[in-house]
Protein backbone atom coordinates (compact mmCIF):
# COMPACT_ATOMS: atom_id res chain seq x y z
CA UNK A 1 0.00 0.00 0.00
CA UNK A 2 1.88 3.72 -1.02
CA UNK A 3 1.90 6.46 1.64
CA UNK A 4 0.20 9.03 1.08
CA UNK A 5 2.11 12.28 0.34
CA UNK A 6 1.82 15.28 2.37
CA UNK A 7 -0.07 17.96 1.30
CA UNK A 8 2.38 20.44 2.51
CA UNK A 9 5.93 20.22 3.58
CA UNK A 10 8.36 22.73 4.52
CA UNK A 11 11.93 21.91 4.55
CA UNK A 12 14.72 23.94 6.90
CA UNK A 13 13.12 27.06 6.59
CA UNK A 14 15.06 30.16 7.79
CA UNK A 15 14.35 33.22 8.23
CA UNK A 16 16.18 36.32 9.92
CA UNK A 17 15.46 40.27 10.84
CA UNK A 18 18.83 42.49 11.93
CA UNK A 19 20.87 39.56 12.12
CA UNK A 20 18.71 37.42 14.44
CA UNK A 21 17.27 34.17 13.41
CA UNK A 22 12.94 34.34 13.77
CA UNK A 23 12.18 31.46 12.37
CA UNK A 24 15.43 28.57 12.75
CA UNK A 25 15.17 25.36 10.43
CA UNK A 26 11.46 24.70 11.02
CA UNK A 27 10.62 21.78 9.53
CA UNK A 28 6.95 20.28 9.05
CA UNK A 29 4.37 17.83 6.90
CA UNK A 30 0.76 18.61 6.93
CA UNK A 31 -1.56 15.70 5.21
CA UNK A 32 -4.84 16.01 3.28
CA UNK A 33 -7.37 16.55 5.70
CA UNK A 34 -4.98 17.39 8.63
CA UNK A 35 -5.34 19.87 10.99
CA UNK A 36 -1.75 20.74 12.46
CA UNK A 37 -0.84 23.64 15.08
CA UNK A 38 2.08 25.66 15.43
CA UNK A 39 1.76 26.33 19.11
CA UNK A 40 3.94 28.54 21.31
CA UNK A 41 4.79 32.23 22.43
CA UNK A 42 3.99 34.88 20.76
CA UNK A 43 7.21 36.16 18.91
CA UNK A 44 8.42 32.36 18.81
CA UNK A 45 8.40 32.59 14.74
CA UNK A 46 4.89 30.93 14.23
CA UNK A 47 3.62 33.63 12.12
CA UNK A 48 6.53 34.54 10.03
CA UNK A 49 6.75 30.42 8.91
CA UNK A 50 3.18 30.99 7.88
CA UNK A 51 3.57 34.22 6.23
CA UNK A 52 6.37 32.31 4.30
CA UNK A 53 4.51 29.19 3.09
CA UNK A 54 1.88 31.95 1.92
CA UNK A 55 4.47 33.51 -0.12
CA UNK A 56 4.07 37.02 1.58
CA UNK A 57 7.16 36.52 3.49
CA UNK A 58 10.47 35.11 1.59
CA UNK A 59 12.85 32.98 3.41
CA UNK A 60 16.51 33.29 3.60
CA UNK A 61 16.94 29.26 2.92
CA UNK A 62 14.63 26.35 2.81
CA UNK A 63 12.08 24.84 0.58
CA UNK A 64 7.98 24.62 0.17
CA UNK A 65 6.67 22.01 -1.44
CA UNK A 66 2.76 21.26 -2.14
CA UNK A 67 1.92 17.85 -3.48
CA UNK A 68 5.12 17.12 -3.82
CA UNK A 69 5.89 20.14 -5.79
CA UNK A 70 8.50 22.78 -5.16
CA UNK A 71 6.41 25.84 -5.03
CA UNK A 72 9.44 28.41 -3.38
CA UNK A 73 12.94 27.86 -2.29
CA UNK A 74 15.37 30.63 -2.67
CA UNK A 75 15.82 31.23 -6.61
CA UNK A 76 12.30 29.54 -8.25
CA UNK A 77 8.92 31.22 -6.73
CA UNK A 78 5.34 30.24 -7.77
CA UNK A 79 3.24 33.70 -6.69
CA UNK A 80 0.84 33.69 -3.71
CA UNK A 81 -2.31 33.86 -5.76
CA UNK A 82 -0.97 30.53 -7.50
CA UNK A 83 -0.18 28.29 -4.94
CA UNK A 84 -4.04 27.59 -4.13
CA UNK A 85 -3.45 28.23 -0.07
CA UNK A 86 -6.21 29.80 1.37
CA UNK A 87 -5.77 32.43 4.42
CA UNK A 88 -7.47 33.45 7.51
CA UNK A 89 -6.54 35.82 9.92
CA UNK A 90 -7.23 37.78 13.18
CA UNK A 91 -9.28 39.95 11.42
CA UNK A 92 -11.82 38.92 8.88
CA UNK A 93 -11.04 41.52 6.27
CA UNK A 94 -14.27 41.80 4.68
CA UNK A 95 -15.22 44.31 2.72
CA UNK A 96 -17.83 46.20 4.06
CA UNK A 97 -18.96 48.08 0.50
CA UNK A 98 -19.87 44.18 -0.56
CA UNK A 99 -22.50 41.79 0.85
CA UNK A 100 -21.83 38.37 2.41
CA UNK A 101 -22.29 36.64 -1.11
CA UNK A 102 -20.21 39.36 -2.83
CA UNK A 103 -17.53 38.66 -0.05
CA UNK A 104 -17.83 35.42 -0.62
CA UNK A 105 -18.01 35.13 -4.53
CA UNK A 106 -14.77 38.12 -4.50
CA UNK A 107 -11.82 35.82 -6.09
CA UNK A 108 -14.11 33.24 -8.14
CA UNK A 109 -13.62 33.02 -11.93
CA UNK A 110 -16.16 31.10 -14.27
CA UNK A 111 -19.54 31.71 -14.87
CA UNK A 112 -21.89 33.90 -12.73
CA UNK A 113 -24.34 30.74 -12.10
CA UNK A 114 -21.26 28.32 -11.24
CA UNK A 115 -19.93 31.29 -8.33
CA UNK A 116 -23.28 31.95 -7.13
CA UNK A 117 -23.44 27.76 -6.85
CA UNK A 118 -20.71 27.84 -4.78
CA UNK A 119 -21.44 30.83 -2.89
CA UNK A 120 -24.70 29.29 -1.61
CA UNK A 121 -22.83 26.02 -0.99
CA UNK A 122 -20.54 27.35 1.41
CA UNK A 123 -22.78 29.66 3.05
CA UNK A 124 -25.07 27.03 3.90
CA UNK A 125 -22.15 24.70 5.35
CA UNK A 126 -21.54 27.53 7.63
CA UNK A 127 -25.24 28.29 8.44
CA UNK A 128 -25.60 31.54 6.85
CA UNK A 129 -27.45 31.12 3.86
CA UNK A 130 -30.05 33.15 4.68
CA UNK A 131 -27.65 35.93 4.87
CA UNK A 132 -26.30 35.59 1.34
CA UNK A 133 -27.89 39.43 0.39
CA UNK A 134 -26.67 41.36 3.93
CA UNK A 135 -23.51 43.43 4.61
CA UNK A 136 -20.76 42.89 7.28
CA UNK A 137 -21.82 45.20 9.53
CA UNK A 138 -25.09 43.80 10.27
CA UNK A 139 -23.05 40.21 10.99
CA UNK A 140 -22.07 39.44 14.88
CA UNK A 141 -18.19 38.71 14.92
CA UNK A 142 -19.06 35.04 15.31
CA UNK A 143 -21.13 35.16 11.65
CA UNK A 144 -18.64 37.21 10.35
CA UNK A 145 -15.91 34.71 11.53
CA UNK A 146 -17.82 32.03 9.23
CA UNK A 147 -18.35 34.69 6.16
CA UNK A 148 -14.20 34.85 6.10
CA UNK A 149 -13.94 30.79 6.72
CA UNK A 150 -16.30 30.83 3.82
CA UNK A 151 -14.30 33.18 1.32
CA UNK A 152 -11.49 31.11 1.69
CA UNK A 153 -12.91 28.02 1.17
CA UNK A 154 -14.47 29.56 -2.04
CA UNK A 155 -11.51 28.57 -4.77
CA UNK A 156 -11.25 24.69 -3.11
CA UNK A 157 -7.86 25.67 -2.18
CA UNK A 158 -5.56 22.83 -1.30
CA UNK A 159 -4.11 24.36 2.01
CA UNK A 160 -5.65 26.22 4.42
CA UNK A 161 -3.57 28.71 6.61
CA UNK A 162 -5.08 30.32 9.80
CA UNK A 163 -3.31 32.65 11.77
CA UNK A 164 -5.21 33.07 15.34
CA UNK A 165 -8.59 33.35 13.68
CA UNK A 166 -10.31 32.73 16.61
CA UNK A 167 -8.76 35.42 19.23
CA UNK A 168 -11.50 38.66 18.28
CA UNK A 169 -14.41 36.09 19.43
CA UNK A 170 -15.75 36.40 22.93
CA UNK A 171 -15.25 33.29 24.79
CA UNK A 172 -18.87 32.57 24.86
CA UNK A 173 -18.59 31.47 20.84
CA UNK A 174 -14.99 30.57 20.64
CA UNK A 175 -16.03 26.87 20.90
CA UNK A 176 -19.03 26.85 18.93
CA UNK A 177 -17.19 28.39 16.34
CA UNK A 178 -14.04 26.29 16.30
CA UNK A 179 -15.69 23.50 16.75
CA UNK A 180 -17.71 24.37 13.32
CA UNK A 181 -15.11 25.60 11.49
CA UNK A 182 -13.62 22.63 12.41
CA UNK A 183 -16.42 20.45 10.79
CA UNK A 184 -16.27 22.59 7.79
CA UNK A 185 -12.34 22.47 7.02
CA UNK A 186 -12.87 18.70 7.29
CA UNK A 187 -15.71 18.31 4.88
CA UNK A 188 -13.11 20.13 2.34
CA UNK A 189 -10.34 18.06 3.12
CA UNK A 190 -8.24 20.70 3.24
CA UNK A 191 -4.52 20.50 5.17
CA UNK A 192 -4.77 23.16 7.66
CA UNK A 193 -2.36 24.48 9.46
CA UNK A 194 -2.99 26.92 12.37
CA UNK A 195 -1.66 29.62 14.41
CA UNK A 196 -2.00 29.72 17.76
CA UNK A 197 -0.53 31.18 21.31
CA UNK A 198 -3.38 29.29 23.20
CA UNK A 199 -2.81 25.81 24.29
CA UNK A 200 -6.47 24.87 24.51
CA UNK A 201 -7.01 25.83 21.32
CA UNK A 202 -4.61 23.67 20.19
CA UNK A 203 -5.50 20.81 21.85
CA UNK A 204 -8.99 21.05 20.80
CA UNK A 205 -8.98 21.51 17.01
CA UNK A 206 -5.32 19.97 16.20
CA UNK A 207 -4.42 16.41 14.86
CA UNK A 208 -1.24 17.02 15.47
CA UNK A 209 0.99 19.94 17.47
CA UNK A 210 4.37 21.27 16.56
CA UNK A 211 5.23 23.12 19.75
CA UNK A 212 8.00 26.55 19.18
CA UNK A 213 10.12 28.25 20.60
CA UNK A 214 12.44 30.75 20.09
CA UNK A 215 12.15 29.56 16.41
CA UNK A 216 13.07 26.13 16.51
CA UNK A 217 10.07 23.35 16.77
CA UNK A 218 11.02 21.73 19.89
CA UNK A 219 8.58 19.15 20.35
CA UNK A 220 5.84 17.78 17.18
CA UNK A 221 3.36 14.71 17.87
CA UNK A 222 -0.20 14.39 18.56
CA UNK A 223 -1.81 16.56 21.44
CA UNK A 224 -2.08 13.46 23.80
CA UNK A 225 1.67 12.85 23.46
CA UNK A 226 2.81 16.51 23.71
CA UNK A 227 0.91 16.83 26.90
CA UNK A 228 1.46 13.29 28.35
CA UNK A 229 5.15 13.37 27.19
CA UNK A 230 6.86 16.63 27.42
CA UNK A 231 10.83 17.39 26.20
CA UNK A 232 11.30 19.77 28.47
CA UNK A 233 9.92 21.35 31.68
CA UNK A 234 9.31 24.40 29.56
CA UNK A 235 6.84 22.37 27.41
CA UNK A 236 5.17 21.41 30.64
CA UNK A 237 4.74 24.71 32.12
CA UNK A 238 3.37 25.85 28.57
CA UNK A 239 0.14 23.59 28.91
CA UNK A 240 -0.59 24.02 32.28
CA UNK A 241 0.73 25.51 35.64
CA UNK A 242 3.15 23.54 37.59
CA UNK A 243 5.14 22.79 40.86
CA UNK A 244 8.89 22.32 40.64
CA UNK A 245 10.82 20.23 43.26
CA UNK A 246 14.32 20.79 43.02
CA UNK A 247 17.06 17.90 44.29
CA UNK A 248 20.33 17.11 44.08
CA UNK A 249 21.58 13.48 42.61
CA UNK A 250 22.86 11.08 44.59
CA UNK A 251 23.55 7.33 43.32
CA UNK A 252 20.90 7.96 40.79
CA UNK A 253 18.40 9.03 43.37
CA UNK A 254 16.78 11.89 44.80
CA UNK A 255 15.72 12.67 47.78
CA UNK A 256 12.14 14.87 48.48
CA UNK A 257 10.32 15.27 50.98
CA UNK A 258 7.76 12.87 49.25
CA UNK A 259 10.69 10.06 49.01
CA UNK A 260 13.09 8.84 46.99
CA UNK A 261 12.86 9.54 43.08
CA UNK A 262 14.80 7.99 40.47
CA UNK A 263 17.02 9.58 37.89
CA UNK A 264 19.16 6.93 36.36
CA UNK A 265 22.25 8.04 34.29
CA UNK A 266 22.29 11.86 35.68
CA UNK A 267 25.69 12.06 37.64
CA UNK A 268 26.22 12.60 40.90
CA UNK A 269 25.72 16.06 42.55
CA UNK A 270 23.42 17.48 39.56
CA UNK A 271 20.66 19.76 39.65
CA UNK A 272 17.23 17.66 38.93
CA UNK A 273 13.50 19.03 38.76
CA UNK A 274 10.83 17.15 39.77
CA UNK A 275 7.90 18.35 37.38
CA UNK A 276 4.13 17.53 39.17
CA UNK A 277 0.91 19.69 37.44
CA UNK A 278 -0.94 20.88 40.49
CA UNK A 279 -4.06 18.04 39.14
CA UNK A 280 -1.92 15.49 40.16
CA UNK A 281 -0.84 16.72 43.77
CA UNK A 282 -3.40 14.70 46.62
CA UNK A 283 -4.48 15.90 49.79
CA UNK A 284 -5.53 14.68 52.82
CA UNK A 285 -6.56 15.68 56.19
CA UNK A 286 -5.70 12.81 58.02
CA UNK A 287 -2.83 12.72 59.97
CA UNK A 288 -1.51 9.53 58.27
CA UNK A 289 -1.96 11.40 55.01
CA UNK A 290 -2.65 7.98 53.64
CA UNK A 291 -6.76 8.28 53.10
CA UNK A 292 -9.23 5.18 52.66
CA UNK A 293 -7.00 3.54 49.39
CA UNK A 294 -3.64 4.43 49.54
CA UNK A 295 -1.65 3.29 46.19
CA UNK A 296 2.28 2.61 45.75
CA UNK A 297 1.69 5.59 43.08
CA UNK A 298 0.93 7.94 45.95
CA UNK A 299 4.17 7.22 47.66
CA UNK A 300 5.26 9.19 50.49
CA UNK A 301 3.35 11.41 52.28
CA UNK A 302 4.48 15.09 53.35
CA UNK A 303 2.79 17.46 55.96
CA UNK A 304 2.51 21.39 55.04
CA UNK A 305 -0.08 24.31 55.86
CA UNK A 306 -2.35 25.64 53.91
CA UNK A 307 -1.52 29.59 52.66
CA UNK A 308 -4.78 30.55 50.94
CA UNK A 309 -7.35 28.60 48.90
CA UNK A 310 -9.37 30.15 46.07
CA UNK A 311 -12.88 28.54 44.64
CA UNK A 312 -12.06 28.35 41.06
CA UNK A 313 -15.46 27.90 39.42
CA UNK A 314 -14.95 23.98 38.61
CA UNK A 315 -12.20 23.21 40.99
CA UNK A 316 -10.71 25.24 44.03
CA UNK A 317 -7.14 25.77 43.87
CA UNK A 318 -5.33 25.34 47.53
CA UNK A 319 -1.50 26.85 48.49
CA UNK A 320 0.28 24.69 50.56
CA UNK A 321 3.36 25.63 52.61
CA UNK A 322 5.80 22.54 53.26
CA UNK A 323 7.36 21.43 56.14
CA UNK A 324 10.30 20.20 54.56
CA UNK A 325 11.70 22.92 53.28
CA UNK A 326 9.12 26.01 53.19
CA UNK A 327 8.19 26.01 49.38
CA UNK A 328 4.80 26.59 48.33
CA UNK A 329 2.69 23.93 46.28
CA UNK A 330 -0.17 24.17 44.36
CA UNK A 331 -2.93 21.76 44.19
CA UNK A 332 -6.17 21.77 42.31
CA UNK A 333 -9.09 19.95 43.77
CA UNK A 334 -12.89 19.30 42.07
CA UNK A 335 -15.86 21.57 43.18
CA UNK A 336 -15.08 23.46 46.63
CA UNK A 337 -12.85 22.27 49.25
CA UNK A 338 -11.55 25.80 51.02
CA UNK A 339 -9.65 24.58 54.28
CA UNK A 340 -8.60 27.80 56.23
CA UNK A 341 -4.98 29.40 56.67
CA UNK A 342 -2.53 27.38 58.51
CA UNK A 343 -4.50 24.30 58.05
CA UNK A 344 -2.61 21.39 58.08
CA UNK A 345 -2.98 18.56 55.44
CA UNK A 346 -0.80 15.68 53.64
CA UNK A 347 0.69 15.60 50.26
CA UNK A 348 1.08 13.05 48.02
CA UNK A 349 2.16 13.10 44.36
CA UNK A 350 0.93 11.24 41.58
CA UNK A 351 4.16 9.29 40.44
CA UNK A 352 2.96 8.19 37.42
CA UNK A 353 2.25 11.89 36.65
CA UNK A 354 5.51 13.51 37.60
CA UNK A 355 8.19 14.39 35.21
CA UNK A 356 12.15 14.66 35.99
CA UNK A 357 13.98 16.71 34.04
CA UNK A 358 17.91 17.72 34.38
CA UNK A 359 18.02 20.87 35.61
CA UNK A 360 20.70 22.45 33.67
CA UNK A 361 19.86 20.81 30.33
CA UNK A 362 16.56 20.53 30.00
CA UNK A 363 15.80 16.65 29.22
CA UNK A 364 13.99 14.15 30.84
CA UNK A 365 14.83 11.27 32.58
CA UNK A 366 11.90 9.73 33.39
CA UNK A 367 9.60 9.23 36.51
Amino acid sequence: MQTPSPRLEIRHLMRSFGGQAVVNDVSLKVMPGQVTCLLGPSGCGKSTTLRMIAGVEMQDSGQIYVDGNLICDTVFRVPPERRQIGLMFQDFALFPHLSVGENVAFGLGGPAAQKRARVEELLKKVGLAHFIDDYPYQLSGGEQQRVALARALAPRPRIMLMDEPFSGLDNRLRDEIRDHTLEVLRAEDAAVLLVTHEPEEAMRMADEIALMRNGRIVQQGAPYNIYNAPVDLQAVAFFSDINVIRGTVRGALIDTPFGQFLAPGVPDGAQVDIVIRPQHIKLDLDRGGRGPNPTVQDGVAARGEVVRARFMGSESLVEIRMDYDGSVLKATVPNVFLPTPGKPLWLMLRRDRCFVFRADAGVAQGR
